[in-house]
C-alpha cells in the first residue's frame, strides 16, 4: 500500500504542472487586463502609467516567462502578491477565507452521505414501493431545479416573509457581543440555508447512484446464498450487500470534493459569505491573476487528492483490491 501511495504521489506532480499550464494560458487569453481595469476609469492615467503597471505585475514579459516566474515562487510555497491596491500576499487572502469554505463543504458532504446512502438503500430494498417512487420524484426535481433559483426562493420565504433565517453573511453584526451559546446558534442559523442548498444537488444524484448500485448487488448469487443460509435480511443488506454497493459511490464522493469547492462560488456569492468562492469570483472580475491561479492550484490539488482518497477507500472497502 505504501509503495502504491508513493507512486500515485509522484504521478501527481506532472499532472499538477499540466493543469496549471492550461489554467494559466486560458486565464491570460481571456479579454481584459488588470491594468485596463485600474486605468480605464482614470482620465489622468497615461500610456506611460499603464506600461509601468504592466512592468510592476510582470505582464510585459512573454507568457512562458510569466509562468516560469509563477512556478519558481510556487516551488517555495509563495503564491505571489495580489494585483489589488492592497498588494497583500495571495496566501494570506486565501487562508483567511479557506476555513469558511471548508466548513461549508464538509457540512454539505456529511449531510449528503448521511441522507443519500440510507435513501438509496431503502429505495433499492423496497423497489417500486411508495418510498421508491417518492424518492424518484425528489431526484428528478433535484436534477432539474437550478439551485441558484431555489436559493433565491428560499431566501424570500424564510428570510423575508417568515423572518426565520438570515440571508447573508455567516454571523450577525452584534455576534461578538453575544454569549457563546447565542453566538453559536447565530452561526448555525446563518449556515442552514447555504449548507442545505449546497447539499441538495449532490443529495439527489448520490441517492440515485446508491439505489442503482444496490439493486445490482442484491441480485447477485452470493446474496441469494446468504439468504439461503438463513441470515436475517438486515444482515444480508447491511453487512454483505451494502459494502460492495459502496465502491462506485466512493469514487463519486472522491470526485465531488472539488465540485463542492466550485459550487461554493455560487452560494458564497448569493449569500454574501466571505469564503474562498466569493474571493475567486471577485478576483476573476478584477483580473487578479495571482489570486485566481492560487485558488485554481488549490482546486487542482483537491481534485488529485480526491482521486487518491477514492482509490485508497476502494482498497479499504474491498480486500480483493488490497491483495491485487
Amino acid at each position: 500500500m505504501l509503495s502504491y501511495l508513493g507512486k500515485r504521489l509522484l504521478f501527481m506532480a506532472p499532472m499538477l504542472i499540466g493543469i496549471t499550464i492550461i489554467c494559466f494560458a486560458v486565464m491570460h487569453l481571456a479579454p481584459g487586463s488588470p491594468t485596463d481595469l485600474q486605468t480605464q476609469m482614470n482620465p489622468r492615467a497615461s500610456a506611460e502609467a499603464k506600461e509601468r503597471l504592466r512592468a510592476l505585475y510582470d505582464l510585459d514579459k512573454p507568457l512562458p516567462q510569466q509562468y516560469w516566474l509563477w512556478v519558481k515562487k510556487l516551488a517555495v510555497l509563495d503564491l505571489g502578491r495580489s494585483f489589488s491596491p492592497d498588494r497583500r500576499p495571495v496566501s494570506d487572502k486565501i487562508l483567511e477565507r479557506l476555513p469558511i469554505t471548508i466548513t461549508l463543504n464538509v457540512l454539505s458532504l456529511l449531510l449528503i452521505v448521511a441522507i443519500a446512502i440510507p435513501i438509496g438503500v431503502l429505495a433499492a430494498v423496497h423497489q417500486d414501493a411508495w418510498f421508491d417512487r417518492a424518492t424518484s420524484v425528489f431526484v428528478f426535481i433535484g436534477f432539474a431545479m437550478p439551485t441558484f433559483w431555489l436559493a433565491l426562493l428560499l431566501m424570500i420565504l424564510f428570510g423575508i416573509h417568515l423572518g426565520w433565517l438570515p440571508i447573508s453573511g455567516i454571523r450577525s453584526l452584534n455576534a461578538e457581543y453575544m454569549r457563546p451559546a447565542a453566538a453559536f446558534w447565530d452561526l448555525v442559523r446563518h449556515l442552514i440555508l447555504p449548507v442545505l442548498l449546497s447539499a441538495f444537488g449532490g443529495l439527489a444524484g448520490l441517492s440515485r447512484y446508491m439505489r442503482a448500485n444496490m439493486l445490482e448487488v442484491i441480485r447477485q448469487d452470493y446474496i441469494m446464498t446468504a439468504r439461503a443460509k438463513g441470515l436475517s435480511e438486515r444482515t444480508v443488506i447491511y453487512r454483505h450487500a451494502l459494502r460492495n454497493a459502496l465502491l462506485p459511490v466512493i469514487t463519486i464522493l472522491g470526485l465531488s470534493i472539488p465540485g463542492l469547492i466550485g459550487g461554493s462560488v455560487i452560494f458564497e456569492t448569493i449569500f454574501a459569505i466571505p469564503g474562498m468562492g466569493q474571493l475567486f469570483y471577485m478576483s476573476v472580475m478584477a483580473r487578479d491573476y495571482p489570486v485566481v491561479m492560487g485558488i485554481l492550484f488549490i482546486g487542482a490539488v483537491l481534485t488529485l487528492l480526491g482521486n487518491l482518497i477514492a482509490d485508497v477507500s476502494y482498497a479499504l472497502a474491498d480486500p480483493r483490491i488490497r491483495v491485487s
